[in-house]
């Protein structure tokens, strides 16, 4: 059996709407709103850089 011709095609990028956890407090870092010994639990809300 052979697979559908839509599933080979890679040119498709979705742009995520979510980040992990480790992203987040990067992103939060860069921002300064994180800092070092601050919990990993119950961050603030980020969007994904564009």
């Amino acid at each position: 059996m052979s697979r559908h011709p839509s599933f080979g095609k890679t040119g498709i990028v979705k742009k995520r709407n979510v980040l992990k956890r480790f992203q987040r407090i990067d992103l939060l870092r860069k921002q300064g709103r994180f800092k070092e010994g601050d919990s990993v639990y119950g961050l603030p809300k980020t969007k994904p850089q564009a």
